[in-house]
């Protein structure tokens, strides 16, 4: 079999929130190398929200994060993206004129106003858990001097000045409304799909031997692009509609019944 590469999503993938990855996932990431193939992660996180050693330790053989903006192979930092600091200002200002708000993703840092996200707020709060001295404020010293590959955001406002919004970002954004209350603005031409292609260039994997496992809205382009996309059973219906093979969810040996179904353990 020639050697493919695959690539996995974490959040509702890999592991849910409470960072819990089945052992399953372990033993098939062993075995999918063990048998001569490569392993990605491709996520929507910012490297600086990718630090958690135990998922590190799975062993894989790149990074693809920020929807495609930053691409590590073997720990060296090959392709990245970042914001233009002023547009980046003009991004954020804009984006809070409507009421949304912001959360400012990058290789080193996430940036979060504790005002904007209070204590009561699950994914602050998930941010705060896991970040440490990585998680620092939008404003302050800090303003406008962020080194950012993309944003999440806050959407919880009324749907008119939503799409208002939403209207004037796309031009230079890829919005990714995961539902009316979240949405991810990622550079216009940069996606998992353009992150994943690009890895697979740089390693000299052809496109016709890319496998990719994903679960939620972010992944439907990397789904599609893949030779095989391969849904989580825990997955939305249209991230399952996007692959062309469902696999059991996280937590029922998704990940291992996935690789085992295609030969590639």
């Amino acid at each position: 079999m020639e050697k493919s590469a695959v690539f996995f999503d974490i959040d509702g993938t890999l592991w849910n929130y409470d960072k819990y990855i089945p052992d399953s996932a372990r033993e098939g990431i062993r075995l999918l190398r063990e048998n001569g193939h490569l392993a990605f992660i491709c996520s929507g996180r910012a490297r600086a929200f990718i630090q958690d050693k135990d998922l590190l330790s799975l062993g894989f053989d790149g990074i693809v994060c920020s929807c495609g903006c930053h691409i590590e192979i073997d720990g060296k930092l090959l392709y990245e993206k970042i914001i233009e600091k002023d547009f980046a200002k003009q991004t954020v200002e804009m984006v809070r004129s409507y009421g949304v708000r912001p959360i400012l993703e990058g290789p080193k840092y996430i940036y979060m106003d504790d005002s904007e996200f209070d204590y009561n707020d699950g994914f602050g709060n998930i941010l705060r858990r896991d970040l440490g001295d990585a998680l620092v404020s939008i404003g302050g010293d800090y303003y406008g001097k962020w080194v950012i590959n993309k944003m999440s955001c806050a959407t919880d406002i009324s749907a008119e000045k939503r799409l208002e919004c939403f209207d004037r970002l796309s031009k230079d954004y890829s919005i990714i409304a995961h539902n009316e209350n979240v949405c991810e603005l990622v550079p216009a031409g940069h996606n998992k799909a353009t992150g994943m292609l690009k890895a697979c260039e740089l390693v000299g994997i052809k496109p016709s031997n890319t496998y990719a496992f994903g679960d939620s809205e972010n992944d439907i382009d990397m789904l599609e692009a893949a030779h095989v996309g391969i849904a989580m059973g825990n997955g939305t219906d249209r991230a399952k509609a996007a692959a062309d093979y469902v696999t059991t969810a996280f937590d029922e040996d998704g990940i291992y019944n996935g690789l085992k179904h295609f030969g590639l353990i």
